[in-house]
């Protein structure tokens, strides 16, 4: 294959040497089997960091992005940049563990002994725990190519491909095995409301007559009938209309004169906050509002009001002209433009407002390839560029594939052939399908296998994404995956060495139980 010549470049990276503090022991506590659990995966997850050199490479990747300067810095900066940058990659990790949003887990942490300890912020004399907007940073400290290096590095180190990975890497009976990927597509659901065209109009005035009442109250006050908040009770009032009008013998009339009255009051508004925004703009050394308050504001104004316009259009086709609007050209949300229509056709999710999410698991359950699409491209067209990321970047030795319907086509199947792969995609021919497994028992045990997927999807997404997931845009949506992937298979790989550690010790109770005692005779002699 052509792709197969096309290596990516290592990225040039500073090194920073980084030695750990010292931390207080964890206290002895007597508790429930779920808390040693918990306790028994952090201490796992925390040997795993320290010992694979995770936690060193994260730092010298952090230093291009973080744009440190290692050279002219002094040692108390770089030493402090290392120490923050080990404890941005825990707090994550911890994060998408207890899968919290930023203020609750700053509460937890202030609360918990053993989270402060994983993180190394309880000192003997004081215990530091930062805020919710430290560990918002913290979410952010790299970028999203830093953080799939850490997860493809994690990766060589699990599977046999990787040349200084031990035989049995952290407590593992085996070395993961990166011969067989299983692959699935999903939606990563965003965190919006259904995009009713009307109710686009109601967002639109409240983000416009909140910013308002910020102006208003910092003393820029221009010409208006009635308060801020007056006219978000008018569009309020408007909206119950509208619900209500469903219900109404003559609906279609009824809905009709309420979006008119709805669209004059919206572009009555639109002019109110343009005129607040004009006053701030020109006038803000009158006020004590910061520039970077200020420019925020600015933003969330013009920010809706370039898009009020569409709203008002589509609201205005869908409901008075009754014609329908193509997807490409639909606003599913004022505050994320990144979002699209997938038809999944599934019970109770027909349509998911969201981005495409891949996922390749192995036949362990650890998350080896993932990539999350802007667009909405085919499933199939997914499986020759998931190869190209497994084979060629991370140079595994790939001999089966598996995957539902959607991504089987004679495309892939030539592609696999030549590659010398085997084919575990589901074809569409019931035929042909019914032909392969009653054939050919291999490919019977892998479909059955690849249903397992769908779990990992829901865990996945459920317990480490959140659902919906609450980043807000594409850029942070995408680096979020990256984040979730590392943490979940820190998870697996924690719980699949306790379990070869317990099936050890279970041997070995059965090995004393099954040795034969001595003779009590020869004893006594």
């Amino acid at each position: 294959m052509i792709f197969l010549s096309q290596r990516i470049q290592p990225r040039t990276v500073q090194t920073i040497t980084y030695q750990p503090a010292l931390r207080p022991a964890l206290p002895c506590i007597y508790g429930p089997l779920e808390y040693r659990e918990q306790r028994d995966l952090y201490e796992r997850i925390d040997g795993i960091l320290r010992t694979s050199g995770l936690e060193q490479e994260f730092i010298n990747l952090a230093v291009p992005d973080r744009k440190f300067d290692v050279v002219t810095a002094g040692a108390k900066r770089v030493d402090r940049f290392a120490r923050m940058s080990v404890l941005a990659l825990r707090s994550n990790i911890a994060r998408r563990l207890m899968g919290l949003d930023h203020r609750e887990f700053c509460v937890r942490l202030a609360d918990s002994p053993l989270l402060q300890w994983f993180l190394s912020v309880g000192q003997v004399d004081a215990v530091k725990v930062f805020a919710k907007s430290s560990s918002d940073r913290f979410s952010r400290w790299v970028g999203e190519e830093a953080v799939r290096a850490i997860n493809e590095k994690f990766t060589a180190l699990l599977t046999e491909s990787g040349d200084s990975a031990p035989s049995v890497p952290f407590g593992l009976a085996s070395p993961i095995n990166g011969e067989e990927m299983f692959f699935d597509s999903t939606c990563l659901t965003a965190d919006i409301h259904f995009p009713i065209d009307w109710v686009l109009l109601r967002d639109a005035v409240r983000t416009l007559m909140k910013a308002t009442v910020l102006i208003r109250k910092a003393g820029l006050r221009n010409r208006m009938p009635m308060e801020p908040l007056a006219f978000l009770s008018g569009m309020n009032t408007l909206c119950m209309k509208m619900s209500a009008a469903r219900r109404t013998a003559d609906s279609k009339r009824q809905r009709k004169k309420v979006l008119r009255e709805m669209k004059a009051l919206a572009k009555c508004i639109a002019d109110h906050a343009m005129a607040h925004k004009e006053a701030l703009v020109t006038r803000r050394n009158e006020t004590d509002m910061t520039e970077g308050r200020a420019l925020h504001i600015i933003g969330r104004i013009e920010g809706v009001l370039a898009q009020l316009p569409a709203a008002i259009k589509q609201a205005h086709e869908r409901i008075i002209g009754g014609r329908q609007v193509p997807n490409e050209g639909k606003i599913l949300s004022l505050y994320d433009d990144s979002v699209q229509v997938l038809v999944r056709g599934k019970a109770g999710a027909e349509v998911e407002f969201g981005n495409k999410l891949w996922l390749g698991e192995s036949r362990e359950g650890l998350v080896l390839d993932y990539k999350l699409y802007q667009d909405n491209p085919g499933d199939s067209t997914l499986v020759k560029p998931a190869i190209q990321r497994l084979v060629v970047e991370q140079n595994l030795a790939l001999k089966n594939v598996w995957g539902d319907r959607g991504l089987w086509s004679k495309t892939n199947r030539k592609m696999l052939e030549e590659m010398n792969i085997g084919n575990g995609l589901c074809p569409r021919d019931v035929r042909e399908l019914a032909d392969r497994l009653a054939n050919d028992a291999g490919f019977r045990e892998g479909l059955k296998r690849r249903a397992g997927t769908e779990a990992r999807i829901g865990i996945f997404k459920n317990a480490f994404m959140g659902r919906p997931t609450r980043e807000k845009g594409f850029e942070h949506r995408e680096l979020a995956v990256g984040w979730a992937v590392l943490s979940h298979n820190l998870w697996v790989v924690a719980r699949m060495a306790r379990a070869a550690q317990q099936e050890q010790e279970a041997r070995q109770k059965t090995a004393t139980r099954n040795k034969p005692r001595r003779d009590p005779e020869k004893r006594a002699a």
